[in-house]
């Protein structure tokens, strides 16, 4: 009975070694990709450059959501803001320069060329102007409008030619 009960117990071990050897090990995972914009713009690398603000859209001709942030953002051109569509293909020394890895990303700079607001993705118009009137005008925006996230279903998209182009 000794005998038997030994060789359960081993078949069992086998069983179950064999079961540990099979089993694959869960997939790794990855933390999200976080983009960010450029703390600092030479404003001389863009249009507009006397003006006290600047609103710099780094796009790629190949990103779907690109031409929607553009065209939200073209509306906030005025004396007083430049605004610079800056595509990968046309200016890829621009967005190596500022390390451009996602599309679009809205960076908001003033007169020095500090960015003082930055969106990475979509985002609505309704944010731009938000955005840009708080920085020319602080205290515009009602008491908890500053802190939402922009709306947006698509994440930003790599560069045309890989990260860093």
């Amino acid at each position: 009975m000794r005998v038997l009960i030994v060789l359960g117990v081993v078949a069992l071990a086998v069983l179950v070694a064999w079961l540990l050897s099979r089993r694959r090990p869960d997939s790794p995972t990855q933390p999200p990709a976080v983009y960010e914009a450029p703390a600092q713009l030479d404003r001389s690398d863009f249009a507009g450059s006397g003006r006290p603000w600047l609103v710099a859209i780094f796009t790629s001709a190949t990103c779907n959501t690109c031409a929607e942030t553009v065209a939200r953002a073209s509306v906030l051109g005025s004396d007083a803001v430049a605004v610079c569509e800056v595509e990968v293909s046309e200016r890829p020394d621009l967005h190596e320069r500022y390390q451009i890895e996602a599309v679009p990303m809205v960076a908001m700079a003033d007169s020095e060329g500090v960015v003082r607001r930055s969106f990475v993705g979509p985002v609505s118009a309704t944010h731009l102007w938000g955005a840009m009137a708080e920085l020319r005008e602080p205290g515009s925006v009602p008491g908890g409008c500053e802190g939402h996230s922009h709306d947006g279903g698509d994440a930003p998209e790599a560069p045309e030619g890989g990260e860093g182009s």
